[in-house]
């Protein structure tokens, strides 16, 4: 009998009749022959309900005891829908992730997956049991409950596919798999049928939040084939996976954006050596990431830095950098927290020319000013006014003809 790992996000387990529809579908995968382990996210917006009452209560919540009480959300998921499979007569357990055998370092809130001892998941299919998982969740081996920041579900549900040599995993939500770009912006976008992992992780990084780009990159490492499809439907969904065929006539796969962008800037700069280790050391312990960063040439050995960031981080940022500032003796450092990203990407962008001078036009063209560029092999990233970005999707969408089969 074929392991079937399912996992299903907070849009498809939102209230009780979307819990019924989703036991309904694990029912079926299992009438089909299969032993079935599913993940499952919190229900709709339950993780940033627990964090607003946590700081109700605190103005600091403590890292560990968030972890705790976040993990709790994809529980009340997994034992509801345990639940309703139980009441239409299916054997049905749920495991939280320790349960599972899910082991993370301790590194509360963004924890990475040290191994799992899937045991107790075959125990319980062996005896025929649908196997419910609160995903996103862990522990350490001072068992200490961990969870591995936003989109942690999918990281939990390749994972277990991985560890269960699972043909696929298939990851089912609310759209019907990966899009051309995000056809709230661009009615015509169109589903991509396969995808490779290079483009879907770069897709990931800079903005699609179809998939969280750590299970993109798990998949790959594994060669674990990722379904993304839809919770509501049977149509076909978009298959990760690795040795897809090179498109020739368009080379770039999608258009993606992130409006969740601020700008920082170190004014007065000196140029010497060490200076921006100690800038980036000081952001990163503050736990700050940072995205892009271009250095202006200097000007009689002074020079800018700038860099984006999440718009969440620019407060810590500021405060992180007031200290360093002085002792480097830079100027002064501004923020601007207006601003958004647009990003083609194709892994095809390799081996033709002209891709940056048709994405800088069909800006140009629509009056759009760039105010950072960022590149990798198969990405293009333009920082914009950030309500520019819905009018450049578009119209990169329309220049690369990305609605044509």
């Amino acid at each position: 009998m074929a392991i079937i790992v399912q996992k299903y996000g907070g849009s498809s387990v939102a209230d009780a009749e979307k819990i019924k529809n989703v036991a309904c579908r694990l029912m079926r995968a299992q009438e089909q022959g299969n032993q079935v382990v599913a993940v499952v996210s919190a229900m709709g917006k339950t993780t940033d309900s627990l964090i607003s009452l946590a700081n109700e209560v605190s103005t600091r919540p403590n890292r560990r005891e968030m972890d705790s009480l976040l993990s709790t959300g994809e529980i009340v998921t997994a034992t509801l829908l345990t639940m309703a499979l139980r009441s239409a007569k299916h054997k049905a357990i749920s495991l939280t992730g320790a349960q599972a055998g899910i082991t993370t370092d301790s590194s509360h809130s963004k924890a990475k997956i040290t191994g799992i001892n899937p045991e107790r998941i075959i125990e319980e299919i062996n005896r025929g049991r649908i196997v419910i998982v609160a995903g996103f969740q862990g522990i350490t081996e001072e068992m200490d409950v961990t969870t591995l920041g936003r989109g942690g579900s999918d990281t939990s549900a390749v994972a277990l596919a991985i560890s269960l040599n699972a043909d696929k995993c298939e990851t089912y939500t609310d759209v019907e798999g990966v899009y051309t770009a995000d056809p709230r912006i661009v009615p015509a976008a169109r589903k991509i049928e396969e995808i490779g992992y290079e483009d879907m992780l770069e897709l990931a990084s800079v903005g699609a939040k179809v998939m969280h780009s750590r299970a993109v990159e798990l998949g790959w490492v594994y060669n674990m084939p990722i379904l993304v499809a839809s919770s509501f439907n049977d149509n076909p969904g978009t298959l990760i996976h690795g040795g897809v065929p090179m498109e020739i006539r368009n080379k770039v796969s999608g258009i993606a954006h992130d409006l969740n962008i601020a700008k920082i800037t170190v004014v007065g700069v000196p140029d010497k050596p060490g200076i921006a280790s100690t800038i980036f050391e000081e952001l990163a312990d503050k736990g700050v990431s940072v995205d892009s960063i271009v250095q202006n040439a200097s000007v009689n050995r002074i020079t800018d830095l700038t860099f984006t960031l999440a718009r969440g981080d620019v407060q810590n940022a500021m405060k992180a950098l007031e200290p360093v500032i002085k002792s480097v003796g830079a100027k002064e450092c501004v923020s601007d927290v207006t601003l958004g990203k647009v990003s083609i990407i194709g892994a095809g962008m390799q081996s033709g020319p002209g891709y940056a001078s048709r994405m800088f036009k069909a800006l140009s063209d629509k009056g759009i000013n760039i105010e950072l560029i960022s590149t990798s092999e198969i990405r293009i990233t333009c920082i914009i006014d950030g309500d520019k970005v819905p009018e450049a999707v578009q119209a990169l969408h329309d220049v690369f003809e990305l609605e044509a089969e």
